[in-house]
C-alpha cells in the first residue's frame, strides 16, 4: 500500500503531464471540472479542480467527507502511483477494473486527450 504522500507525488506528476500540453490545446479539450479521486485502502479522498492550469487546490481528507464532484475516479494507492509512473495502461486499468471513473462520456474523451 503506497502513502497518501505517494498518492500527492502520482497527481503531481499527472499534474505535470497535463501541463507538458501547449495551452491551446488544453483550452481545446479541458473544460473546468471538480475531481474528486477516492483511494479506498488509504481510507481517503483527494478533491480537486481541473482547469487549463492544471490540477488545482489538491485537498486530501476522508472518504466520509460528501463531495459533489463532476468527475470521480476510485483506485487503490498502488494502481494511483503506477498510473501516474506509466506502469500501468489506463485503458488496461479500466478494462481491468482497477480504475473507475464516473463521469460524463464527454469529459472522459476530453480527459483522454491530454492525459
Amino acid at each position: 500500500m503506497s502513502s497518501i504522500d505517494a498518492c500527492l507525488e502520482g497527481i503531481a506528476r499527472a499534474n505535470e503531464r497535463i501541463l507538458a500540453q501547449p495551452l491551446d490545446r488544453r483550452r481545446e479539450h479541458i473544460r473546468e471540472r471538480t475531481v474528486r479521486v477516492i483511494v479506498p485502502d488509504l481510507e481517503t479522498a483527494f478533491d480537486m479542480r481541473l482547469t487549463v492550469d492544471g490540477l488545482t487546490d489538491v485537498t486530501p481528507g476522508p472518504l466520509e467527507a460528501s463531495g459533489s464532484a463532476q468527475v470521480r475516479v476510485t483506485v487503490t494507492s498502488d494502481d494511483l502511483v503506477a498510473l501516474a509512473e506509466d506502469r500501468l495502461d489506463p485503458a488496461v486499468a479500466l478494462i481491468t477494473r482497477r480504475l473507475k471513473v464516473d463521469a460524463t462520456l464527454s469529459d472522459m474523451l476530453r480527459l483522454r486527450r491530454v492525459l
